[in-house]
């Protein structure tokens, strides 16, 4: 009998995981089990995919915000530091915000306007259209800012964040100045050692900072790339990806687990025979229509996958077949005809080829990952695997 379901996403249950838990014997355990007692069968080319969060914690990547205080005096020189673009997130950037002004005297936040990079906004393009503001170029400070546009909480989590950073500078220690600004080089009429927080365009920012005579220029990628005092560390990434654990704790996005996702591969190959891909995923990346949300506040999807997730799709749009190829055939065999040109197919690239207009050429593993972030969730699923099966199907399978 023919199958009848494509791609299905199952969140896969598993036991709490501490630091120097086996992670891949528990993930295949859970995948194993999973599918007897629910009555599933694994397949080749399934995919397994485990939150970056629990790959962090059994590896025990932690860091306190001493740690952070540390490394970032160390590097910037611990006076005045202008800290700009972060993302305004309680879970993402509060606790690295007070580990930094922790390590500094004095504290120039500069915050990018109307929102910040992932989408969170302090104010509307309406606001600034009404205040005659233009945030490609105007530069404007906390006082002005209240004038003309007072307090502005965030839609979702009901914080003004411009206060909320404030406060978490003062309390540490240092004096907090902040100021609004869309052009990196601005900051440096207020401080010349800067701490750049923005994630995907950060290359950009140092560049331009550098170029226009910064004393010290440092990314969040920078800071707790080494152990400070037997903290954890992330030498690809640093700080960005990382989570608040506790009040005074940050985990950091995992280190090097390559060999993690191999190992989890081979034992559900030994538990099940099955040739099934394994990858790590964290924030997917999907923008949301209500609150304008671009939820990738990682540093990447996935930082470590197996070989069969390497590419990118390479599909024929259906409905692009059915209403130009086959117009004139409909039923039996209409279902023929597309089947048959799916399955001359030959692996070359379909780029620029009409009938594969409209479909998505992202990465696999930003598609998955994806995929995979909004079935996990964020909250109480207690469901940091997934199994994703039938993903590399099509309407032949």
């Amino acid at each position: 009998m023919e199958r009848r379901t494509g791609t299905i996403s199952r969140g896969i249950r598993c036991p709490i995981i501490r630091e120097g838990d086996d992670l891949a014997k528990i993930v295949c355990n859970s995948v194993i089990e999973a599918a007897e007692i629910d009555g599933f069968e694994l397949r080749d080319k399934d995919v397994v995919a485990v939150t970056e969060s629990i790959v962090a914690r059994s590896q025990g990547n932690y860091a306190t915000v001493e740690a952070i205080a540390k490394d970032v005096k160390a590097k910037l020189g611990g006076e005045t530091i202008g800290v700009i673009f972060p993302i305004l997130s309680r879970n993402r950037f509060a606790i690295c915000l007070k580990g930094i002004a922790m390590g500094a005297k004095k504290v120039v936040l500069m915050l990018s306007y109307p929102s910040d990079e992932v989408g969170n906004h302090l104010l509307t393009y309406d606001q600034l259209d009404d205040a005659g503001v233009n945030p490609y170029s105007d530069v404007l400070s906390l006082e002005k800012y209240r004038e003309l546009f007072g307090e502005n909480k965030h839609e979702f989590t009901g914080v003004d964040y411009v206060d909320y950073y404030t406060n978490i500078i003062t309390e540490a220690g240092a004096e907090a100045e902040i100021v609004f600004a869309n052009q990196a080089k601005a900051i440096l009429d207020y401080a010349d050692c800067v701490l750049t927080c923005d994630i995907h365009t950060r290359a950009r920012t140092k560049r331009l900072l550098k170029a226009a005579g910064a004393k010290a220029v440092c990314g969040l990628d920078d800071i707790l790339t080494a152990s400070v005092d037997g903290s954890g560390f992330n030498e690809k990434f640093g700080l960005l990806g990382s989570n608040k654990s506790t009040e005074d704790t940050i985990k950091l996005f995992p280190k090097e687990c390559t060999d993690f996702v191999y190992k989890t591969q081979e034992l559900l190959k030994e538990a099940c025979g099955k040739h099934i891909e394994v990858m790590v995923y964290g924030d997917g990346a999907f923008k949301d229509p209500q609150g304008k949300i671009w939820e990738l506040a990682d540093p990447c999807v996935s930082p470590a996958y197996t070989e069969g997730l390497k590419g990118t799709p390479n599909e024929l749009k259906l409905k692009y077949l059915a209403d130009n190829d086959f117009a004139d055939l409909s039923g039996e065999e209409l279902k023929a005809a597309i089947s048959k040109k799916i399955e001359e197919k030959d692996g070359s690239s379909l780029v620029g080829n009409m009938a594969a207009q409209g479909t998505t050429p992202r990465q696999f593993t930003d598609l998955i990952g994806s995929l995979c972030d909004l079935t996990s969730g964020s909250g109480d699923k207690g469901t940091p695997v997934v199994l994703v099966q039938g993903y590399f199907d099509n309407y032949t399978n």
